[in-house]
């Protein structure tokens, strides 16, 4: 709550926002204040009775304070149980008088109880007991899980890379948007609030409050919050029914520092803070949680929380802000009561700040200046507030990304309603377009005929290194890289011990950092050649790989492995599929990964290891069982095998409707007694499903999505084909027959395209086991589409269009093999079927 709040840029504690830094959880707690000290031995008794794990005394029971908060005093309590810490974090009401309905942690532990263990996509701390009785520790209380993680409380996120605040930023968004999502009649939440005319009520609250604070707290009454309250009144839009004002879960306090976020990935591990949450008008909670881009620090009276012009570097604008949220809900841009809901945010804010000020003179906190400064503080929400709802409406009228474009060849099916670019992909996806017109596909004959070449088809051509040297001068390097990795890819291309390598020559190896779905719009353009991915470093099985060591490779396997894949300068295969079982089954793995001593001894038989064959391949991750007798999926593991190790044996090439994709390649490949240190495995024994699905999710989209683009390419090639040819005398777009071929190929691309950014997009917001449905669908319906348009578009060509001359019969092959590739057709069918009969099963 803003009291917490105030008492960090009040109080000179271990947390404060004058710190630059993220704060870990175990970093901001101090010694219990004496005005809330607690009796220890009470306390203790009720937790061994009332708390898995209390059965028997600790060794050592700690009581620690978290900040310096004012409002809901919150406290770590730390014990040795059975030989190990453990740590639970006990939240309570404040003593003294309070005011009617405040610091409710029971409807805290309520909806945390609801959210949690599973039952939503909303990260939560788990929950362990709720203590009404007073007389344990004075008031009541509830105990939930401690939560190591990171606090931003800047929102300016000082020292923090511009693209970690870009993903950090969108991380917040979809959590909001996750929380907003959730069916409360399903949790059982439905008579936690009223959902009618929840605007006026909470004016109304809240003036109440307002009067209770100014009149029990010696301040008088500010004549800008009169003024306020009145123009809030007269102008609450319209709630009951409205498509703007969607009803549900609304948190009351959204905001960055309510968050924690994991140790190292840009996600939020659990969102705290929740006494003022309800049920009502969502888009109020969208409001309040952008009133840091209404606050200017140099006027507030306690610095910290809002931002300056211009916005730093890597922090959305609110436009872009909150169209990513917009995105995530489906709820409308909202133009034209925006002012209303921030507004109401600000005053609510002022109206909390009073209460602030009531109670540090009553003396539930120390006082002093910092009293004056609360009561300033109050002063100030109600000044902005008013200058706003006077200025005129803070949107325009469309979102940044919704403005009418320019005609034009290529603007005409890049976008689908409700995942369209954004302006910052925009931009990119204009660039890379550009860049394929000019260097990708004047290129493409003299790349395919090396790979018809029988003298050099398994060496590198000049033509692709210079590319690739041009696609990273122009910052379209590594653009598959996800928004919570992208700072630890530049921090690592950063670190060079031989060669000086500035922080923007990094940047440039580092792409964006996007999402998902923005990547996917991009991910589009690359799949019309079979030459462009490996160009710009977004090929596979090079970006699966360099995800699995950015999620769970150690810094030792990235500082290896990592770095020079990053770069280019290596590749890599994945060698999971074997030749002698269903491989579709991944528990059928035969190869067997067996530890001695210190190494790990591979023997099994792989192929299709795509990747394998390329003459710059270092590096092969290999999948097989390091234990058969475990449960079923803990039998796999995963290792890092360096191509030259003794005992790998390649095979043979294998080819894909007669093409052997040179230079790159697909192996069969022997390993006999292959000997790595045990150093090479990777996150640990019997982790190999795991990994395989943290890969597979983001991977199986990218073949997605370039598919889309290998139909796109298709329906131009066939287009101008059709204008260009006449038969019978008339061109072969004046054919029906042609005309009704066209209109269904452009129906089930926009179909397949929609099914593969939604499912991008759930990817983004819940992750890859929610998201598996999804991607499931995209999986099948985006190889079926592709071969169908790239069928009409051979026909169309007739015996050009299964020759070389054109591109098509090459990206026919390639989609037919996705079919097969990451699963065919049938698992995923079957996974979509389950997902199904559980859904109809839960009416």
């Amino acid at each position: 709550m803003f009291i917490v709040f105030l008492s960090t840029i009040l109080v000179n504690s271990n947390w404060t926002l004058s710190s630059s830094m993220a704060k870990s959880t175990s970093d901001i707690v101090v010694p219990v204040h004496s005005a809330h000290r607690l009796d220890e031995g009470r306390l203790l008794s009720y937790l061994q009775a009332n708390v898995k794990g209390f059965l028997h005394p600790p060794a050592f029971f700690q009581l620690f304070q978290f900040g310096h908060g004012q409002s809901n005093p919150t406290y770590l309590v730390q014990v040795e149980l059975h030989g190990t810490v453990q740590r639970y974090v006990l939240r309570k009401k404040p003593p003294g008088h309070i005011l009617q309905s405040a610091h409710a942690v029971e409807r805290e532990y309520l909806i945390l109880s609801a959210l949690g263990e599973g039952k939503t996509n909303v990260p939560v701390p788990r929950v362990y007991c709720l203590c009404t009785d007073s007389t344990v520790i004075g008031t009541p209380f509830y105990v939930m899980e401690h939560l190591e993680g990171r606090l931003f409380v800047n929102p300016t996120l000082p020292d923090v890379d511009p693209k970690e605040r870009r993903a950090i930023y969108v991380a917040m968004a979809r959590v909001l948007a996750a929380i907003h999502s959730v069916d409360v009649d399903a949790i059982g939440l439905g008579q936690y609030g009223r959902k009618e005319n929840y605007c006026k009520r909470q004016i109304e609250r809240w003036a109440a409050q307002y009067h209770l604070s100014t009149g029990e707290g010696k301040l008088d009454p500010d004549p800008n919050m009169m003024e306020l309250i009145q123009w809030l009144r007269e102008n609450i839009p319209s709630e009951d029914g409205y498509p703007g004002s969607r009803t549900g879960i609304v948190h009351g306090d959204f905001r960055l520092d309510n968050l924690i976020f994991h140790p190292t990935e840009n996600r939020v591990i659990g969102v705290l803070d929740w006494e003022l949450s309800t049920l009502g008008n969502q888009m109020s909670d969208a409001a309040y949680n952008c009133v840091p881009y209404v606050i200017n620090n140099n006027q507030s009276p306690a610095k910290g929380f809002g931002f300056d012009e211009p916005l730093t570097e890597g922090i959305p604008t609110l436009q872009e802000y909150l169209a990513e949220y917009c995105s995530a809900t489906g709820v409308p841009w909202p133009a034209d009561t925006w002012n209303f809901y921030t507004a109401l945010s600000l005053f609510r804010s002022a109206a909390i700040y009073a209460g602030v000020y009531l109670r540090m003179l009553q003396g539930n906190a120390s006082g002093g200046q910092r009293a004056e400064v609360a009561g300033k503080m109050a002063l100030f929400f109600a000044a902005v507030a008013l200058r706003l709802v006077k200025q005129g409406p803070m949107l325009q009228s469309l979102p940044p990304h919704s403005a009418p474009e320019s005609s034009g060849a290529e603007s005409s099916h890049h976008k689908s309603l409700g995942f369209s670019p954004s302006a910052r992909v925009q931009k990119l996806r204009e660039r890379l377009l550009l860049f394929m017109e000019k260097h990708i596909y004047p290129s493409e004959k003299e790349l395919s005929d090396l790979m018809y070449s029988s003298n050099d088809r398994w060496t590198i051509h000049p033509t692709e290194e210079r590319l690739k040297k041009l696609a990273k001068s122009e910052g379209l390097w590594n653009l598959w890289i996800p928004a919570d990795s992208a700072a630890l890819a530049s921090n690592l291309l950063s670190e060079d011990e031989k060669v000086s390598r500035s922080k923007d020559a990094a940047d440039r190896l580092v792409g964006a950092g996007l999402s998902n779905l923005e990547y996917a719009h991009l991910c589009e353009i690359l799949g019309r050649s079979m030459w462009a991915p490996q160009m710009f470093n977004c090929n596979a099985p090079d970006t699966g790989n360099m995800e699995v060591l950015l999620r769970y490779g150690n810094p030792e396997q990235q500082r290896q492995w990592l770095k020079p894949l990053l770069e280019g300068k290596i590749r890599s295969g994945f060698a999971m599929t074997e030749p002698n079982v269903a491989s579709s089954d991944a528990t059928n793995i035969e190869c067997s990964i067996v530890r001695e001593a210190e190494e790990y001894v591979i023997n099994g038989h792989k192929w299709w290891t795509s990747g394998a064959m390329d003459p710059r391949c270092q590096l092969l991750i290999v999948m097989g069982k390091t234990n058969p007798n475990a449960a079923l999926h803990k039998q796999q593991s995963m290792v890092l095998v360096d191509i030259k190790t003794p005992g790998i044996k390649i095979v043979r090439p294998l080819l894909v409707f007669g093409f052997d994709d040179a230079p790159h390649g697909h192996a069969e490949i022997k390993f006999e007694n292959v000997r790595v240190p045990i150093s090479n495995l990777l996150l640990g024994e019997g982790r190999g499903f795991e990994i395989a699905q943290g890969r597979l999710g983001p991977g199986r989209l990218h073949h997605c999505m370039r598919l889309v683009g290998a139909a796109e390419r298709g329906m131009d090639l066939m287009v101008k084909r059709a204008n260009q040819r006449k038969a019978f005398g008339k061109t072969l777009a004046q054919h029906g027959s042609f005309a009704q071929m066209l209109a269904q190929s452009r129906l089930d691309i926009e179909q397949t395209r929609l099914l593969v950014l939604n499912a991008a997009h759930q990817l983004d917001l819940y992750g890859n086991k929610v998201a598996k449905g999804a991607i499931a669908m995209a999986k099948v319906a985006a190889p079926s589409t592709t071969l169908r348009v790239l069928d009409n578009a051979i026909q169309v060509h007739g015996g050009a269009g299964v020759s070389s001359d054109f591109p098509l019969s090459h990206l026919w092959a390639s989609a037919r093999t996705l079919r097969l590739a990451d699963g065919p057709d049938e698992v995923h069918l079957g996974t979509i079927a389950k997902l199904e009969l559980q859904r109809v099963a839960k009416l």
